[in-house]
């Protein structure tokens, strides 16, 4: 265990990153700092189980928590009552035909006890340039043109790393959430990384993975073969409704 501090990152972006296990635990996870978010960069960091996470003003923080927190695919939680609303809604979904929209709505939404935003115009640009390269998707909630809630992350091989959602109106980003995870069931990919403990997310079924049993797992996933490129055709277009009658958790 590093216990003097954040490695300092070699300013050659595809230089390697310190191993996950090395994180501090206090702050609780914190690895290195510098860098860029260069595409190379940021597609190491992930597959490595590590994620920026910073404010404006400070340096570039990266991040490995532990415990972690994920859902697995077909363990995402909708209530009852929820799901009887869902039937009769006219909400669509759709997959990555409005990821930088996703975004800005994600950074202007309110988060409890957070002042301002992580999602720093650095951040959007970098991820913007991820989705253009196939790796990041977005998973959108709309009612008719409206875009009411939406989740973006990262994906490689066969692993899906979330970083924000929001909702335009109540229950959009579970919506967004639920689809995600029941596409991805259906596509065999067992996790979604949700990097750290919100009890929104416990309600909905995330649960606590320690690091040490994370790491190796997400190592393989992003390993395994799958498709680079847009999600829109592949996912397809869905209504809530048919969403509330296919999980029945």
């Amino acid at each position: 265990m590093n216990n003097k501090g954040p490695y300092l990152l070699d300013d050659a972006c595809d230089a390697p990153f310190p191993p996950a296990e090395l994180a501090l635990r206090e702050p609780d996870g914190l690895l290195a700092v510098g860098g860029d978010l260069s595409p190379v960069r940021l597609l190491n960091a992930y597959a490595g189980g590590i994620f920026p996470w910073f404010s404006e003003g400070q340096p570039l923080l990266w991040w490995s928590p532990d415990p972690r927190m994920v859902f697995r695919t077909d363990g995402v939680h909708l209530s009852s009552r929820f799901r009887r609303q869902l039937r009769a809604s006219p909400w669509r979904i759709r997959a990555d035909t409005s990821f930088s929209e996703v975004m800005q709505a994600c950074a202007q939404a309110p988060r409890p006890g957070q002042d301002g935003t992580w999602i720093t115009d650095d951040m959007h640009r970098a991820y913007v340039d991820l989705h253009r390269l196939g790796y990041a998707h977005s998973v959108e909630v709309f009612d008719e043109d409206l875009l009411i809630g939406g989740i973006y992350g990262v994906a490689i091989g066969r692993m899906f790393f979330g970083e924000s959602m929001f909702s335009g109106r109540s229950g959009g980003s579970k919506v967004a959430l639920a689809a995600l995870a029941h596409t991805l069931a259906g596509w065999g990919w067992p996790l979604i990384d949700a990097q750290v403990e919100n009890p929104h997310l416990m309600r909905m079924g995330a649960e606590h993975l320690p690091r040490a049993d994370f790491l190796p797992l997400i190592r393989q996933l992003v390993q395994q073969p799958a498709e680079v490129g847009a999600w829109t055709g592949r996912f397809g277009e869905f209504s809530a409704a048919f969403l509330a009658e296919s999980i029945t958790t």
